[in-house]
């Protein structure tokens, strides 16, 4: 079987929701005038994932654009300090140092099909926006991203990235000025202009987004299934991955899903600890409820009302989650944990001391995560998804 048959194959399985739901979680709570628009999307996203030339068009792209297939690489000084093995999925080295590029490439492949000229994006840490901006550029469309000033201070080499490839930088001050609000912003505009393309940046959102950006995604675990077989001639025993809305980690672990045998983790942006408006641990700390067009887990009072949350890495910072990943959480087949900032700072530093590596703050928390697990189990086998290069955080005062 070829790595394209393996790919289409396994995606198509691992990330079909039944009428855009995964369980009890999911749908499409939008305004009247967004849903035609995105059934529409779903149509055409539907044709495009079964049409085998889209589908090649994309790894193609991925491959000679953004240096696809992202390598597995054994951890070896990581593995002696924690004492087990551990693998890191190098999504890192990817063009634009995240993961972001393999959603963005694919949407904006879909976007060209349906014919638009421009798209819109929220972004939080700045590398969505990055990636969007670039795919942009790739295929001579405009582009609007939408950042919190908050996040636009803390990230401003990615603002000044974007603005670089031709993006048009929209911030907003609303809120505390994080991922939150740039989403609250680019969905005003949005329903204001609903014949732009809007590029999710995560697996949240209202259908057919959750299932759209997971399939994009599954590049990842696809990969590095077919790797650790090769390497290791079994599949591991956990995989780890950061967690704020949910698509880096659904991309590695959406290959697994089946595989009993296989232990799934996820770290979320912890801030301070287990307290409200203190944290960003949608999935240990929320609820279900309705937000931002879909329904899923969320960070919310006694009043139902959405809380501000706090994270080091702005790409955590974010009240909502995927509904997939709230099923996961309550079918038991994925476990979520809270990584705090001291956490999450310490992974960042050991890291880069002991690998040369330096991880995005938001990786940070799966290495933190992995670290805390998996210490002296020897037996163990384990992939942690490197979701990105942290050269955005290196100038921050944590």
């Amino acid at each position: 079987m070829t790595y394209l048959e393996t790919y289409q194959k396994t995606a198509i399985s691992t990330f079909t929701a039944q009428n855009g739901l995964y369980g009890n979680y999911g749908g499409r709570y939008v305004p009247p005038v967004l849903e035609d628009k995105l059934q529409h999307l779903r149509e055409q996203f539907f044709l495009c994932q079964n049409d085998p030339e889209f589908i090649s068009e994309f790894h193609r792209i991925l491959k000679e654009f953004t240096g696809r297939p992202s390598p597995l690489y054994f951890a070896r000084r990581l593995s002696e300090y924690v004492g087990s093995a551990i693998y890191l999925k190098r999504e890192d080295l990817n063009h634009t140092g995240s993961h972001k590029i393999n959603n963005t490439i694919g949407q904006i492949l879909l976007a060209a099909r349906m014919g638009k000229r421009s798209v819109i994006a929220e972004t939080g840490a700045g590398q969505h926006g990055v990636a969007t901006a670039t795919a942009a550029a790739f295929m001579g469309m405009k582009c609007k991203v939408f950042m919190g000033a908050e996040d636009a201070s803390r990230q401003s080499m990615n603002v000044r990235r974007m603005e670089l490839l031709g993006a048009e930088v929209v911030t907003t001050s609303l809120g505390r000025g994080t991922l939150k609000d740039a989403v609250d912003a680019a969905l005003g505009y949005y329903i204001e202009n609903p014949d732009s393309y809007y590029l999710l940046g995560s697996q949240v959102g209202p259908d057919p987004y959750p299932e759209m950006v997971g399939f994009f995604q599954s590049v990842i675990g696809n990969e590095a299934r077919q790797q650790i077989l090769e390497k290791e001639n079994r599949l591991p025993d956990n995989l780890f991955a950061c967690i704020g809305g949910g698509y880096n980690a659904i991309g590695l672990f959406g290959a697994f899903l089946n595989d009993d045998s296989v232990s799934i983790h996820a770290a979320e942006g912890g801030g301070a600890g287990p307290f409200l408006h203190e944290t960003a641990a949608t999935l240990c700390m929320g609820r279900p409820g309705v937000f931002q067009g879909t329904y899923s887990y969320a960070l919310m009072d006694e009043n139902d009302q959405v809380v501000p949350t706090r994270s080091v890495a702005a790409g955590l910072d974010y009240p909502g989650v995927s509904p997939q990943h709230a099923s996961l959480k309550d079918s038991g087949r994925a476990t979520y944990h809270l990584i705090t900032d001291r956490e999450a700072i310490e992974a960042f530093e050991l890291l880069s001391r002991l690998e040369g590596i330096i991880p995005a703050i938001e990786s940070s928390h799966a290495v933190a995560l992995a670290m805390k697990m998996l210490e002296g189990q020897k037996d163990q086998l384990s992939i942690i998804n490197l979701s990105g290069r942290g050269d955005k955080d290196v100038g921050r005062n944590f």
